[in-house]
């Protein structure tokens, strides 16, 4: 069943999103519904303010009023949902859950991929997707937080840096 998990966003009364995750999370224990409802995210920032002169780091919602839950939907799992204290529906038509897409995870950052790198710095790749497609080059740097990496690519006689994404390049076996 947990392949049949997506992504929803439901929206709730403003101010209430961690108490409606953490009411969420305890029916799911008391009902023992861990197989239709896997993850309940209130998405979270680090901003910097200065205040008199004082810098904080205070944690923000990044979406005040709505909560992201990983979920099988079926009859039950919405009905917990729908009925919890300060959830007033499903993000879609009609109050209709519309999952997320895979492209929507993936920009909000909810779902945290292992990437496992064949390749390091100083490494030869062969660049295997994009208009660069076939090209040989140097692995200058990897930035794993934010999927990219550098190469360096000998185009027309010259040596080019490149930012790829990190499943652009491939090892050269």
């Amino acid at each position: 069943m947990s392949d049949n998990a997506k992504w929803y966003v439901i929206h709730t009364y403003s101010g209430y999103e961690n108490k409606v995750a953490a009411t969420i999370e305890k029916a799911v224990e008391n009902r023992k519904l861990h197989d239709l409802i896997h993850t309940v995210k209130v998405p979270m920032e680090t901003v910097v303010e200065i205040k008199d002169n004082s810098r904080k780091e205070v944690e923000r919602k990044l979406f005040p009023g709505y909560v992201l839950l990983k979920m099988v939907m079926t009859d039950e799992s919405w009905h917990v949902v729908r009925n919890t204290r300060g959830v007033t529906g499903f993000v879609g038509p009609s109050s209709k859950p519309v999952p997320l897409t895979d492209a929507e995870v993936d920009a909000l950052g909810v779902e945290k991929r292992e990437i496992s790198l064949q390749y390091s710095v100083g490494d030869n790749v062969k660049v295997c997707d994009g208009p660069l497609d076939g090209f040989i080059g140097l692995v200058e740097d990897i930035q794993l937080d934010k999927n990219k990496v550098s190469i360096v690519v000998s185009m027309f006689g010259r040596e080019t840096p490149v930012e790829l994404e990190l499943d652009q390049v491939e090892p050269i076996s």
